[in-house]
């Protein structure tokens, strides 16, 4: 019994939890709700006797003779029918403000949904930008952020549910206390019928749980093909390549099988939660001719049993409420631990507690001391037994095939990721003993596969300092430095042009625009250390030998880092590392390697018989 409601209940550990976050968002508003709650809660109870007090006047003003033509005026006058009057008048009362309570029950209850929506939003955005690269790229740790994602907006209703229930239970002990005064047994008669179908519904909450909690990738398999099927960055090559049906189908068999799962549980919940039902209602109707009985025996007068009835009628329904509501929250709080399990997820790469500060200027630069390195859930090193030294006013180049570790020595650098084994210092430092934000401030990078931000196009330029984005001439500057300037002046609103197609106004990019307004963010950083991770790939020879040149010039007295498969580029750099199984192979200048006519030598002369 005690496993059977820890795995069922357990959820409910997150609710304070949940009542935090949500009484951050909007405490006033919160407050408020629960005193509109309190309210409501007296006003069924208050109503029924009400009820019973006008059947009761009625009944006893028949016995009374009154004469022909017996108008207002005489009603008013006779005590027991004013009396009549304002019994009905103060049961209009009661039914008019628990409307207005109830409306503005829902106006409150939605506003602090709203804020609590917004809040928690920006919680999720926040945590998720304190996490590991590798927490990201891990498919585990997708399909945590994808539930969480899910449950991060919606769930203040959970809260609202469980104040509801509060406002039932006083409810009911209202209604409780004054069956108890005439008919005890009708409450254990009630309870007993329905704690069946309380149990029925908790076993089939859990079991949904289940059920989406083992589909998550699925879930995410479909929300990718829906994206593919009807996203304007994947049109062309679906098109082109006749991927319509391909992806069609495979959207269609996945959701079949979740749509599958869903129905049969939906049948077996509806089969058990018809029959349990079914003994609530035979319940109710045999309490019901009890009552009528008795009343006919003389035991209880007409206001009574309407009284009795309408309380039996309503407790019923609150007792199957409250159970049938303890089984959905607790339902809905397994939930909770998909958004509150992501924020429990803490970052390994985070600044030290007294972290030294950041040199300025740098004066001996980088260097990897037999550095190893190797991603989560892998066995193969990307790199090992890696040493190099980036000299301080250094531009190096990087060179090699696709997985020599071009890339993963840039995510060292950065401390997206640590060493796995080995260390990587700064002017005599480990990378560790530095502020984690201060660093990756000093570095600007850009990527092969940066963000086509759908901003405007100062905005874009401006997300390589986005605390500048209001300084119009260091914007200007950095496009100027990255060529984008020629790009931007031609599109019909300049800077402030929306780039992009996902928005309406917005206008698109070639891929060497795009990655020239990229490369303008690393400028707009005005960095320490600058890093072009192939960046320049949708540009032909001439445009990257020019955008390079520039850069070389630009970056005079900075420490930089040039990944490129042309040599024509790479060439122009101060040093050259050749990169072949996460080792360093070759090291020299341009001259140096081609003297040397090794594997860089090779690489070159074959590249350069391409041009040819």
């Amino acid at each position: 019994m005690r496993g059977f409601l820890t795995e069922r209940l357990g959820g409910l550990r997150h609710l304070p939890a949940l009542f935090r976050l949500v009484a951050a968002a909007s405490p006033r508003l919160l407050a408020l709700s629960l005193i509109l709650r309190l309210v409501r809660a007296g006003l069924p109870v208050a109503m029924l006797y009400l009820a019973k007090l006008i059947l009761d006047a009625i009944v006893a003003e028949r016995g009374h003779a009154h004469p022909a033509g017996f108008g207002p005026g005489g009603w008013l006058a006779d005590p027991d029918l004013a009396r009549l009057s304002g019994l009905v008048l103060a049961e209009l009362g009661l039914a008019i403000l628990a409307d207005l309570l109830g409306r503005a029950s829902t106006l409150v209850d939605g506003l602090v949904a709203d804020r609590y929506g917004n809040a928690a939003s920006l919680a999720l955005m926040r945590h998720a930008a304190d996490l590991d690269l590798a927490q990201f790229e891990d498919a585990t740790q997708q399909d945590r952020l994808e539930r969480a994602r899910r449950q991060v907006t919606g769930r203040s209703s959970l809260l609202f549910g469980l104040f509801g229930q509060g406002q039932d239970v006083l409810t009911l002990l209202s209604l409780a206390a004054g069956l108890a005064a005439y008919a005890p047994w009708l409450i254990l008669l009630l309870a007993g019928a329905l704690v069946p179908a309380f149990l029925n519904e908790t076993y089939f909450n859990r079991e949904g749980y289940r059920l989406a909690w083992t589909r998550t990738p699925e879930r995410r398999q479909i929300d990718y093909l829906r994206y593919l099927g009807a996203s304007v960055e994947s049109a062309k090559e679906v098109k082109l390549f006749g991927l319509n049906g391909y992806i069609a189908d495979r959207y269609a068999a996945l959701a079949e099988k979740l749509v599958a799962d869903n129905r049969a549980l939906a049948l077996r919940r509806a089969g058990w939660g018809g029959a349990f039902a079914a003994l609530g209602t035979l319940a109710y109707y045999a309490a019901y001719a009890t009552l009528v009985w008795r009343t006919v025996a003389g035991q209880f007068s007409l206001g009574d049993l309407a009284f009795l009835a309408g309380s039996f009628q309503r407790l019923r329904g609150l007792i199957e409420g409250l159970l049938l509501g303890v089984s959905q929250i607790a339902s809905q709080a397994q939930y909770l631990d998909d958004l509150f399990s992501f924020f429990a997820v803490v970052p390994t790469i985070r600044s030290p507690a007294d972290p030294v500060p950041f040199p300025l200027p740098i004066r001996s630069g980088f260097v990897f001391e037999a550095v190893g390195f190797r991603y989560p859930g892998t066995d193969t090193w990307a790199v090992r037994g890696l040493s190099f030294h980036l000299a301080a006013g250094e531009v190096l180049a990087l060179v090699g095939e696709n997985g020599a570790g071009k890339t993963t020595i840039v995510k060292l650098i950065t401390r997206l990721y640590d060493p796995t084994e080995g260390r990587v210092l700064l002017d005599g430092r480990p990378l560790a003993a530095y502020d984690l934000d201060d660093l990756r401030a000093r570095i600007g990078v850009i990527f092969q596969d940066f963000v086509r931000f759908s901003f405007t196009a100062a905005e874009n330029v401006a997300v390589g300092r986005i605390g500048a984005r209001s300084d119009s001439e260091r914007i200007a500057r950095a496009a100027g430095r990255s060529l984008a300037d020629a790009v931007i002046a031609r599109l019909p609103l300049g800077y402030a042009q929306p780039l992009g197609k996902r928005f309406e106004d917005g206008v698109d990019l070639s891929g060497g625009e795009w990655q020239k307004i990229a490369l303008s963010r690393a400028y707009m950083r005005e960095a320490e250390i600058l890093i072009l991770d192939e960046p320049t790939a949708a540009l032909d020879a001439r445009a990257e030998f020019e955008v390079f040149q520039r850069f070389r010039e630009l970056s005079r007295g900075r420490s930089a880092v040039l990944i490129s498969h042309r040599f024509s580029t790479v060439r122009m750099a101060d040093r050259i590392l050749v990169l072949e199984g996460g080792c360093v192979l070759e090291s020299g200048t341009h001259a140096e390697l081609q003297a040397a006519g090794g594997r860089y030598a090779e690489l070159f002369e074959l590249q350069a018989a391409g041009y040819r």
